[in-house]
């Protein structure tokens, strides 16, 4: 343990978030790992290892001078335009060091693509905001050294502390419409195979573009119904919403940099993590 800890020392931008917490909570007790966060709680300003940070008004430089990591993890969240110039000073940082970023992404840099899944290799486009602002960052990424850099493609993810899950609690408890996308093909994943993945990335000093969705692939609405019926016995009220009359796939899988087995994920054994 010694040895790892001393090996890296980690930092992971917006590690108050669901997924940037979840990755902190998996490798502290393996690495010298630090996090920021941006709107003060206790846990985290009592935590020496935690720093406040505002993507839109401080500088992500004066963090790195002050830790020198050896890996960055960015699962920022914030101003689209603000994250830009952060990237621009990670991209910055990366050059002048021996440093390795991971790149949280989304399977919503191919959201323009809609007949088929996509894989690590295929060409991003996107008809979102949030698509075309992911794609600029992978982009700039992709200009640098590339065995410094790891984009990480992440579709829908779930866990039972996730945003996702808590809306659908909520709107079961008010008796609200839960909406679901009847012709929408996506995979899914959760918090704790990401953070199992990413590190075991880490350890293996990996590299490139990563989809770390489900092997298997599931409707909307089926999913959807699942995880209520994993929850509890409830009546829920559906909105059902069509985007198109045709089915559309939102599904990022591996092809080139496939994971090992006990790293791989199927849907059912997602539902089996949601169960409470």
């Amino acid at each position: 343990m010694k040895e790892s800890r001393s090996k890296h020392r980690i930092l992971i931008l917006g590690a108050s978030g669901f997924i940037g917490n979840a990755i902190y909570k998996e490798l502290c007790s393996y690495f010298n790992t630090f996090g920021t966060y941006n709107t003060a709680r206790r846990e985290f300003e009592e935590n020496h290892h935690f720093f406040q940070y505002n993507v839109e008004e401080d500088d992500v430089f004066e963090i790195f001078e002050a830790i020198r990591p050896t890996i960055i993890i960015s699962a920022l969240r914030g101003d689209f335009s603000a994250q830009v110039v952060a990237h621009n000073h990670m991209a910055e940082y990366i050059l002048a060091t021996n440093a390795r970023l991971f790149f949280i992404s989304s399977a919503n840099v191919f959201d323009a693509y809609s007949q088929f899944p996509s894989y690590e290799l295929d060409k991003t486009l996107s008809h979102s905001i949030y698509g075309h602002f992911k794609i600029k960052i992978e982009n700039m990424l992709m200009r640098l050294p590339k065995k410094q850099i790891a984009i990480l493609r992440l579709p829908m993810v779930f866990g039972t502390q996730s945003p996702r899950i808590k809306e659908i609690k909520q709107l079961l408890h008010d008796k609200a419409p839960i909406e679901v996308f009847p012709n929408l093909i996506m995979n899914v994943t959760t918090d704790s195979k990401i953070t199992q993945q990413i590190h075991y990335l880490i350890n293996r000093n990996k590299y490139g573009i990563y989809h770390l969705g489900s092997s298997d692939l599931v409707y909307h609405n089926d999913f959807t119904k699942e995880i209520i019926s994993s929850i509890g016995l409830y009546n829920p009220i559906f909105k059902q919403v069509y985007t198109t009359n045709n089915d559309r796939y939102l599904a990022v899988l591996p092809k080139e940099n496939l994971l090992p087995k006990h790293l791989q994920v199927l849907s059912k054994q997602i539902l089996t993590e949601l169960e409470v």
